[in-house]
């Protein structure tokens, strides 16, 4: 037990899971959107087992970090530069990120949301579920490489991963019903998913966008949208005194 007594860990440690929890932020985001997809009462299950599936999956690929610093390895040229199997993964999850939240923002700017019985003949429980495993493991790539990159002990990245984790299962449900219940807020958690991709694409075509810039313009977006939320709940209060 003397690793408890070493002032270098615990640092790294705290760092390293605030990092985490900062990127797993895109998976809470995406979750709810394909998760609502599904009937209610299944909802709250995808969203978990899909984060539980996340979990997995990082420490499979933490566990395989070997194979996975192959996949910055150049397989095939085109446009002038190399891709590699990086590159592929994030201009896939970046378009099928831009394809999804188009569609959504069309269904909800149309009124052609689908109801709960259509929803579950075209949406299946284990389809979204593999859909969330799958755009989880282009998400997990920038999680592991920054985890690998601040700490050279397995254990302190697979703890921090684990604590990321569980604070995202905690903030799902919170969150997925905030989106749910103000359709403004869910337009703009669809537009932050077509950021997202638009990201994942510059940085597979090799255009390296700093995260630090993405999440300053989403906490932005964030601050002014409730900074509406306080202004209509105001309006709304003063308009039944009247």
């Amino acid at each position: 037990m003397e690793w408890l007594a070493d002032p270098r860990i615990w640092p790294a440690l705290l760092t390293l899971t605030a990092i985490e929890i900062v990127l797993g932020v895109d998976n809470i985001i995406l979750n709810s959107v394909l998760a609502d997809r599904l009937p209610r009462h299944q909802q709250a299950r995808a969203r978990h087992l899909g984060l539980a599936f996340a979990l997995v999956t990082r420490l499979a690929l933490l566990a395989s970090i070997v194979w996975v610093a192959t996949f910055t390895t150049p397989i095939f040229e085109a446009f002038g530069r190399s891709f590699s199997a990086r590159d592929v993964i994030l201009i896939a999850g970046g378009l099928f990120l831009v394809y999804s939240g188009t569609r959504e923002i069309h269904r909800a700017i149309e009124g052609q949301e689908p109801n709960r019985v259509q929803a579950s003949v075209s949406a299946s429980f284990v389809g979204i579920i593999a859909q969330m495993v799958l755009l989880d493991m282009v998400f997990s790539l920038d999680s592991i490489i920054t985890a690998v990159g601040l700490a050279n002990e397995f254990w302190i990245m697979a703890v921090a991963i684990i604590m990321a984790v569980v604070v995202m299962l905690v903030a799902a449900t919170p969150v997925a019903g905030l989106i749910n219940r103000h359709p403004t807020i869910k337009l703009l958690v669809l537009s932050f998913l077509l950021l997202v991709g638009m990201t994942l694409l510059a940085d597979g075509f090799g255009f390296h966008v700093p995260r630090g810039y993405i999440y300053v313009a989403i906490s932005f977006s964030i601050g002014v949208e409730l900074l509406n939320q306080l202004a209509a709940r105001r309006r709304k209060r003063i308009s039944t005194r009247i």
